[in-house]
């Protein structure tokens, strides 16, 4: 799966912030929820919307972020 097949940008969406299909949850949201200890089940659970797909999408954006942050630092 392509994270990118998942996660839009619209401007005027929640500030421009990376959000999961168009919905108004954001990349942002979905991983301090994970954070907190929250398991993906539990948010699926909070998030009717949210198909496990879309977890893991974020995950691999914030995956690949990371990755392309770190080798422009290098």
């Amino acid at each position: 799966m392509d994270y990118r097949d998942r996660i839009t940008i619209e401007p005027g969406k929640r500030s421009g912030k990376p959000c999961i299909r168009g919905l108004r949850i954001t990349v942002y949201d979905i991983l301090s929820y994970l954070g907190t200890g929250m398991s993906v089940d539990e948010v699926l659970d909070d998030f009717p919307t949210l198909e496990r797909a879309d977890v893991l999408a974020a995950l691999q954006f914030a995956a690949d972020r990371e990755r392309t942050t770190w080798t422009a630092a290098a």
